[in-house]
Formats: structure tokens, C-alpha cells, sequence
């Protein structure tokens, strides 16, 4: 009896799962987890519990991370860079001062002082020149492209700051990206109040975005777990899968007003997306379906009404496609993600030289605002300009 009682003793004893209220009651069931503890789930996404492990620890945060549409593993972007060599430019610029000048058909009229053309005063007044300085008595004059002459001291060489290119892409991203605008500091979640990570992120970043969310009234993007954004700061684009409205084929370029950005599609697909400029407020760049009618590899752009003078020589891989609004390189500023034209859209000379070297007379251009501010009635636009 004794060797009995002890024999049932150990087999409870080392039964530990066994719910020994209900061994007394004539039935066994299991406790939800042994005295001992449950597996934890080596790291992963679960979209539903696993029954032989708890996804706990890592599990959770990759889980939490996958639900906002984060991948485990992060997987970069299908990119490469454009051949740098398209930002060389067969032109040599000189920035003629704001307060304008005088252009002379010789430099006998130079040296006579008869000018043959004034440029009138203008923040954008760009000439192309070609050779040395010539001196004439104790003044330098450069001779232009278009064989006039310019004091050097009505100007200086152009220096420009160093060429942003856009993205080629080798297959269609996941998901949305943009560039960064300026200089931000990232927050741990979406909200003014929420902490800062310590991160801070720098104009033509590239950032992945893989959620949207708005917390009082301002609109936030998830660049990575855990990490915000205000979105008014990154120049958005979500790649799309098929053609715009009335587009025939599978080739076309979209030109995005609210985000400030030209996407390039071929067999529905994304191959190219970069920056732009767009026109300013009452010289918007007029949304709806054009084609590209004409291509110039370099043109002289100029507007002769003295309170919006500007002229602007050898404006570089230009393609018209709404009367006189085109897309085209800007050698003179680098305010690209800002609404800065008079309604032409500017792209760094590289990337109009790419998109240049792609397009075809005829190629599709689609124009549109996704937030509803440019205006669309057609009287309110001119031919467009630079």
C-alpha cells in the first residue's frame, strides 16, 4: 500500500501541467502555459498568434511594423542614379547683375558706347558666352553666343551649387518615397508632442514612406518604424500601376502640382521620378492631358514687359507641350520640390536632358493637382513662360 501511494506521488509530481483540481474532480485539462514558461517566437511577422510559441519581444515590434505596411526585412529602394554626365552643359553662363545691361553688336560700338539691346533690371538674367575677356581700353568685354558683347563688370561667370538628379528605377516600388525639403528632425510618433528621435534629415534625402496619418490637423508620414515626419516637408510620390485618364499606351509623363513632381511610366511602370518647379500663383501651370509638340535642345526664353523682365539664354533640352509652357532644364536656380516658374516646369539640366533623350514628339504629358488649389478655369492662363 505504502509502494503505491508513493508511486502515485511521483507520477503527480512530474506531471506539472496537469490542473490537479480537476485530477480530483475525475477529469485533466492543461493550464494556458506551464509553470515553466511558453516558447517565445524567434523574430518575425505573425499575422495571426501562433499556437506553439508566444510572439512577444521582437515578434511584436515586427509584427506592429508589418501592420503599417514596414516590411521585415526593410527592403531599399529599386534604384540607381542617372549617368552624371547628363549634367554637362555645352554653354558657358554669365549672371548679368540685377540692375541690367548693355549688349553691343562690336566692340567698336563697345568702345562708342552704342549699345545695340538693353537688358532691363532683373533678378533672371543669364547670357552664354563663348571664349576669353577682350579688353577694350580699360574695360573687359565677354562675347556672347549670339555674337553681342557685355562688360564683364555687368556681371559674373556662372557658378551653380552641385546638380540634384532624380531616380531610375529597375522595377516598380512598394511603396510611396520623396525627397526631403529642407533641414528636419524626425518625432517617434505622429504629433508635434510627440519626442524627437534624434534623427535629422537633410534637403534631397531620400526617405521610403509607409504610413499616413493626421494628428491635429496636420498630416504625418512614417519613413521608418517608429519615425515621423511632417509631410508638408517631403516631396511625395506614390507610384502608380496604370496609365491617367484619356492616356493612350503605356508611355507617359506626370507632372504633380501639390507634391512638385515629374514621374516618367513606361509599360506601366515606373522608370524615372525626380523634383520640379512649377509656376508660382497667377502664373500656374495649367492642369490637363497635352502632348509634347516641339523639342529644342537649347532656347533663348525672355519676357520684354519691364515689370517681369527676364531673358534667359540657351535654356537648355526644352520640350514644349502647352503653347508656350514647357518642360525644361533651369540652370539658374535649384529650387526644385518649390513652385518657382512662370509656368514652364523646371528640371535640373540633368534631368531634362534625360527626360529629353526619352521623349518623343507626341509623348503624353499629364498635368494635374491632386490637392485642388491650382485653378483650372482657362482664363485664367496665359501662353506660360519660363
Amino acid at each position: 500500500m505504502r509502494r503505491t501511494f508513493l508511486t502515485l506521488f511521483l507520477l503527480v509530481s512530474l506531471l506539472p501541467t496537469w490542473n490537479l483540481n480537476a485530477l480530483a474532480q475525475g477529469s485533466v485539462s492543461f493550464n494556458p502555459e506551464p509553470e515553466s514558461g511558453s516558447i517565445v517566437c524567434p523574430p518575425g511577422v505573425y499575422s495571426t498568434v501562433p499556437d506553439d510559441c508566444l510572439p512577444l519581444g521582437p515578434s511584436a515590434y515586427l509584427t506592429q511594423s508589418a501592420a503599417q505596411g514596414i516590411p521585415y526585412p526593410i527592403l531599399p529602394l529599386p534604384v540607381y542614379t542617372p549617368d552624371k554626365s547628363l549634367n554637362d552643359l555645352p554653354y558657358q553662363y554669365f549672371k548679368v547683375t540685377d540692375a541690367g545691361a548693355s549688349l553691343y553688336a562690336s566692340l567698336d560700338a563697345a568702345a562708342a558706347n552704342r549699345p545695340s539691346k538693353i537688358l532691363y533690371p532683373s533678378k533672371d538674367l543669364y547670357v552664354s558666352y563663348q571664349g576669353s575677356a577682350e579688353l577694350v581700353g580699360k574695360e573687359s568685354y565677354y562675347q556672347l553666343l549670339s555674337n553681342y558683347w557685355i562688360p564683364a563688370e555687368g556681371g559674373r561667370l556662372g557658378k551653380f551649387e552641385p546638380p540634384f538628379q532624380g531616380l531610375l528605377f529597375s522595377s516598380q516600388p512598394r511603396n510611396s518615397f520623396g525627397w526631403i525639403l529642407g533641414t528636419e528632425k524626425s518625432r517617434t510618433a505622429p504629433g508635434l508632442s510627440s519626442p524627437e528621435t534624434g534623427d535629422t534629415f537633410f534637403r534631397f534625402n531620400i526617405v521610403q514612406i509607409y504610413d499616413t496619418q493626421k494628428v491635429d490637423g496636420i498630416t504625418w508620414d512614417l519613413i521608418a518604424p517608429s519615425e515621423w515626419l511632417e509631410a508638408v516637408n517631403i516631396s511625395q510620390v506614390a507610384p502608380h500601376t496604370s496609365p491617367p485618364p484619356g492616356v493612350i499606351g503605356s508611355r507617359w509623363i506626370e507632372v504633380n502640382l501639390a507634391e512638385q513632381t515629374v514621374t516618367v511610366y513606361q509599360n506601366d511602370q515606373l522608370i524615372f521620378a525626380t523634383m520640379a518647379s512649377t509656376g508660382v500663383d497667377h502664373f500656374w501651370t495649367r492642369p490637363g492631358l497635352f502632348h509634347i509638340q516641339k523639342k529644342l535642345e537649347a532656347t533663348t526664353m525672355s519676357n520684354n514687359i519691364k515689370d517681369d523682365f527676364y531673358y534667359l539664354e540657351d535654356v537648355p533640352w526644352t520640350m514644349y507641350f502647352d503653347e508656350g509652357r514647357a518642360l525644361h532644364g533651369a540652370y539658374w536656380h535649384s529650387r526644385f520640390g518649390y513652385r518657382f516658374s512662370h509656368g514652364c516646369v523646371n528640371l535640373s539640366p540633368g534631368d531634362a536632358h534625360w527626360l529629353f533623350n526619352w521623349a518623343n514628339v507626341g509623348e503624353f504629358v499629364y498635368v494635374y493637382d491632386p490637392s485642388g488649389q491650382t485653378p483650372t478655369d482657362p482664363a485664367l492662363f496665359g501662353s506660360g513662360a519660363p
